[in-house]
Formats: C-alpha cells, structure tokens, sequence
C-alpha cells in the first residue's frame, strides 16, 4: 500500500495557491475547499495517489451517492460538488485537462430548507439597549448597532478599519466575498455608537481597527463570546450570533420596502436567489393586509352571494 497524503497533492496544492493569492478568498474559504476535495480523494483513491485528471463523471457521481448514503448533509454535498467544479476550471486554465467537467450536470440531492432565524424589533430594541457606558461597553454597543444597522457578516466587521467609516456621510466601506467592495449605509444609532467609540479611542489613527482589545484587533471569535454575552445580561433565551442580526436587518428591510435588489445590494450577494431565502414574512401578517387591503379577499365567513 503506498502513501499518499492528499495535503501535498501537488495538483491540489497549485490549485488552493490560486485560490488564496488569485482569488483571494478568506483562509476559511479555501480551508473548506480543501477539507471537501481531500475527503472526496480518499474516498476516490484510498490506497494510491490522487488522479484527479482521470476522474470520470460516473465515478464522481458514484462517491457523491455512497457520501449521501454515508449520511453526509446534501449542503455539505453540494459544496463538495462546487469545489470538484472549481478545481476542474482551474485544471482547464492550466491546459491539465482538456476533457468535459466531471461536476458538470452532476446536482446534490436536495435537503430540507432551513429558514434563517429572525429577531423581533422589540427584541433587537432590548438587545441594543445597553445602559453601561464603560469603555468595554461603548465599543460592544458599536458593534451590534453596526451589525444590525448595515447587516454585515462577521468576517467584514472584524475587519473594519476607521478609515473605513464615514461618519459624516453615514456610510461604511466593506470588503466582502470575492474582495468585492460595497459602500453600505449606517442608521443614526449605530452613528451615534461609533461616535461615542471615536471619542473614547485616544488614537486618532485612522488605520487603527475599527474595534480592538488589548492585543489588537478584535478577533471574529471574541465578536461572537461578546454577542453572546450581551444576550444573556439583557435577559435573551435566543442563541445570539452575528449571522443572526445579519437575518434579522435582511427580513426587517424586506418587511418595511419590499426591495429585493436593494436588499441584495445591501447584503452584498451576488446572486439574488441568495437573498430571497429572506422574504419568508410572516403569512399570518400578509393574509390580514390581504384581507384588508383586497376587495375581493373578505374570505371570513361565505358572506352574500353574488
């Protein structure tokens, strides 16, 4: 049996290069492609070395299948089949392969829909609402009315700059998926949140991080301790997480414009079929606007015959 350790694929290695430095994807991102591609390899090749050139779309499909029945989630299958994708394009662009895409056609099976979470108002209201004003507090204020205000993912906030934010103009510039770039609005609490963080900070440096602790720049998973923290001090049952304000901003926008694109905008998503997960409004609130709005929806009773 001969060794084969797929972390030193050469084949894969080049292709996790392009997407770190090329593309320039989170080390997060490129962490995932690689854990999903070695653990297919494995399954593909156990007892010799990757031949991903050779890899036939029948045979794809076959270990995509024996991974479902093995009981992996079809999220986790489809990202599987989108890495196969990717690193196929990348094989194609290198004169690799020459071939049809083995993932080319090839779809996941699909899996129950989960609806993202939401906070109500007045929940989002108790939470925001934090009476402390040390220091420590002043700059966890800023950052949950900041993430509920412009709907951020965590990744971008933790890496805001004050150079990043305007808050005459009452805007931030964020650095999203892809390296894209977005300027997103800023409510006026949140505004008023980063000015009291702006009076308290004794730097001035406008490249200094937007939020910091004692060792730098605060870290995505010391955002996520703090989020938690204030859930429990304001008397919250709800798991409270970033994504979860992130939800929460979407489903409130959708609920008061009705602007899908705007919304899109905002979110940073590419792809609009990616913020319609957020128009799940609550059907009970839109069947009493029918009822009351519709001349023709009075369907409480039979009513007189026409």
């Amino acid at each position: 049996m001969s060794v084969r350790a797929p972390e030193l694929d050469p084949l894969l290695q080049d292709f996790l290069r392009h997407l770190q430095v090329e593309r320039r994807l989170s080390p997060r991102t490129v962490d995932a492609y690689q854990r999903q591609l070695n653990e297919l390899a494995h399954g593909l090749w156990p007892e010799r070395p990757s031949a991903w050139p050779q890899l036939a779309a029948a045979q794809l499909r076959q270990a995509i299948a024996g991974a479902h029945r093995g009981g992996l989630a079809p999220k986790s299958l489809a990202q599987r089949l989108s890495a196969v994708r990717s690193l196929y394009r990348f094989l194609r662009r290198r004169g690799v392969v020459d071939g049809a895409n083995p993932a080319a056609g090839l779809k996941p099976p699909k899996g129950e829909r989960r609806l993202p979470g939401v906070l109500d108002t007045d929940t989002i209201t108790r939470l925001l609402e934090i009476p402390d004003d040390e220091p420590l507090a002043t700059r966890d204020r800023a950052i949950l009315e900041l993430f509920y205000s412009s709907g951020l993912r965590l990744s971008e906030l933790a890496a805001l700059s004050w150079i990043d934010v305007d808050l005459s103009e009452g805007s931030v510039r964020v650095l999203g998926k892809g390296s894209k770039t977005r300027i997103v609005p800023v409510g006026s609490k949140a505004i008023a949140a980063l000015q009291a963080l702006r009076n308290q900070d004794l730097h001035g440096d406008p490249q200094q991080p937007l939020f910091r602790s004692r060792g730098g720049r605060l870290g995505v998973r010391a955002i996520q301790l703090r989020l938690r923290h204030w859930a429990r001090k304001q008397g919250l049952w709800q798991r409270v997480h970033p994504h979860l304000l992130r939800h929460s901003f979407a489903s409130h926008m959708l609920e008061s414009s009705g602007d899908l694109r705007a919304v899109q905008e905002l979110l940073g998503h590419a792809d609009i079929a990616t913020t319609q997960v957020y128009t799940h409004l609550d059907f009970q609130h839109l069947a009493q606007v029918y009822d009351g709005a519709h001349p023709r929806a009075k369907r409480k009773g039979p009513g007189p015959r026409e």
